[in-house]
């Protein structure tokens, strides 16, 4: 009998977390937001002001496509003031509501290689001519917790 009680016990144990998951939800104190996709850059001798104006002129422009056809909340590019040794000049910021699918993904490469006229390869090329005058030094995605 005892044996039965526990096998009974032990069957209703998942019933009672699902029927308690909702309080547990509530009991939080952060909802899940917005995620930062974040890239660390060190400037090479010579290259910041270069590379500022790539920013301003084809990263712009690039950030402002996507944001008007939804795929981006924001974007921004934040200086390190007191820059350690090794550590970036700056970080590129964007930020995303949603990360997108693998099919999502190639929809919008398609749209952005049509907006820049560029395929894949000479994209690439671009991306390597930049490394004369940058390196990136680390890149993460975040996510945004918003307090209750």
């Amino acid at each position: 009998m005892k044996k039965l009680m526990l096998v009974a016990a032990a069957a209703a144990l998942p019933l009672s977390f699902a029927y308690h998951a909702p309080a547990f939800a509530q009991a939080s104190s952060y909802t899940p937001g917005s995620f930062w996709d974040v890239s660390g850059i060190k400037f090479k001798d010579g290259g910041g002001e270069k590379y500022l104006d790539w920013l301003d002129s084809d990263w712009k422009k690039q950030q402002e496509f996507a944001k008007s056809k939804g795929w981006i909340e924001d974007y921004m590019v934040v200086a390190n003031a007191y820059p350690r040794d090794g550590e970036p000049d700056l970080w590129l910021m964007i930020k995303y509501k949603a990360v997108p699918d693998a099919a999502e993904q190639m929809r919008r490469n398609t749209a952005m290689e049509a907006f820049l006229k560029q395929d894949p390869h000479q994209a690439d090329a671009a991306s390597g001519d930049r490394g004369s005058i940058r390196t990136i030094k680390e890149s993460m995605m975040l996510q945004e917790l918003k307090l209750k």
